[in-house]
């Protein structure tokens, strides 16, 4: 008896160890190297492509480009959904998440997010639900299994990617403070005094707030109120001007602390302006820019939260993106519903250049390799790539990438020279940029050569106007 309960006890220990074996860990690495081998043997002639294939005819082209399609990303979930939100991982180049939602507010319903590795194209890596449809994200530029995420609902929420559960690690609630409205855009903030982790987050209900992750919530503090304006410049004879920029405070009065009368007349409107995108200066790092679904965009800073150290008036529809320039601290972009991509210095009160691209503009995005390249994606299915120091009116790149879908955001490859676009029937194509378009891509430019780069480009204008 004793021989046979010995024999039992040590068949089913055996029969525990194989099971915990084939549910380890290191069993599970084994079968994502394995499936990622299998997947690049299957789309070996694309992987070559995307490693090794330079298009010969650039050489016979200057001034133009072309983009090469590579992989589509996209899963049987994502299919109803449309892509709203892209952002790559700093630390992990070849990982980039997905964010599914709808912009239609008739037909709302649950939310996803993917994060898809170029290494594995055939499925994502991770995969988490919401109740609610993902509307923005972010991954943390140092704690790089960290993402924060903005819903339509008005709950932000961060995300460990290591995490097996489908479950945030943390989320906003009506108790410790929630935007009313969808959250349309969410950024890290990076600062070495803070000892807390915690990110920036706007809304439709007029409000940036910064969220600060403790020990076992998110508290909400709000930075600023984004209040409607209307502006109007008036010379002596009280005739309208037009449309002008509005300056700070310090601008209406003058040094005897007196009303100056040649300062534009600012009216607050009852109500507060819909928030749709912002972003903080590489350099200032109090500085950040709104752009509003009025059209507008505010200069902001962090210390003054009761008012706009500059509004910027030029756009006529909503504002879809705002993004300072990675090398020049003056210099940013923006794009609107209103078919136009906008260049901006934030020292001068109207646009520096504009281009009319013909197409609702739904993204714009700086290249991470030059001052002076960049990309914009617009509602006909189109990406156009423009090299502001060879040609400053036409793009070198209008290539159609999607067929009978919208675009809706697209982002560059910090490391590679890839770019990613989703779109509205829940694809993520990747694109190779083709030699003329990454012309700086290969070189070791420094910061000051981009710097000088865009200041000519800025001299050049100024001496034609």
């Amino acid at each position: 008896k004793n021989k046979n309960t010995m024999n039992a006890t040590y068949s089913s220990a055996n029969q525990q160890n194989q099971d915990d074996m084939v549910h380890s860990q290191r069993m599970g690495n084994a079968l994502k190297i394995l499936e990622r081998m299998v997947n690049q043997n299957s789309d070996d002639e694309i992987f070559q492509d995307f490693k090794y294939w330079e298009d010969a005819s650039d050489t016979f082209r200057d001034g133009e480009g072309s983009l090469l399609p590579l992989w589509r990303f996209h899963t049987e979930r994502s299919k109803r959904k449309q892509v709203t939100a892209l952002a790559w991982n700093q630390n992990y180049p070849d990982l980039f998440a997905v964010g599914y939602g709808s912009y239609d507010f008739m037909r709302q319903g649950t939310g996803m997010i993917c994060c898809f590795s170029l290494k594995n194209t055939s499925n994502p890596e991770y995969t988490f639900a919401t109740e609610s449809g993902v509307m923005c994200l972010d991954f943390h530029p140092e704690q790089c299994s960290l993402l924060a995420v903005g819903c339509y609902d008005g709950t932000v929420m961060v995300f460990d990617v290591r995490n097996k559960g489908n479950r945030p690690i943390y989320a906003s609630s009506i108790k410790t403070g929630k935007h009313t409205d969808p959250v349309w855009q969410v950024t890290w903030q990076v600062e070495d005094l803070a000892k807390e982790l915690n990110f920036f987050s706007i809304s439709s209900d007029g409000n940036v707030a910064n969220w600060t992750m403790s020990k076992n919530e998110l508290k909400m503090e709000q930075i600023m109120q984004l209040k409607l304006v209307s502006v109007t410049t008036s010379n002596s004879n009280g005739s309208s001007l037009g449309n002008n920029t509005i300056s700070n405070s310090s601008s209406h009065t003058n040094n005897f602390g007196g009303i100056n009368t040649d300062a534009p007349e600012e009216a607050l409107m009852s109500g507060l302006a819909s928030g749709c995108c912002f972003d903080f200066n590489r350099v200032y790092e109090h500085l950040f820019i709104v752009g509003t679904e009025e059209g507008n965009i505010h200069k902001c800073s962090k210390a003054y939260s009761g008012q706009y150290l500059e509004t910027y008036l030029g756009h006529h529809m909503a504002i879809c993106t705002v993004t300072w320039n990675p090398f020049h601290p003056r210099v940013f972009l923006s794009c609107s519903a209103d078919w136009t991509v906008k260049l901006w210095d934030y020292s001068l009160p109207n646009a520096v250049m504009s281009f009319d691209l013909g197409n609702a503009v739904g993204d714009v995005a700086w290249s991470p390799y030059s001052a002076t390249v960049f990309a914009a994606a617009t509602a006909d299915g189109k990406v156009h790539v423009f090299d502001l120091s060879i040609n400053k009116h036409e793009p070198l790149c209008e290539q159609k990438v999607v067929k009978r879908a919208k675009i809706t955001h697209l982002s560059f490859n910090k490391r590679d020279p890839i770019l990613i676009v989703g779109d509205d029937r829940g694809g993520v194509n990747s694109l190779k940029l083709s030699p003329n378009l990454r012309t700086l891509y290969a070189t070791n430019t420094s910061p000051k050569d981009h710097i000088a780069n865009m200041d000519k480009i800025l001299t050049s204008l100024d001496s034609k106007q």
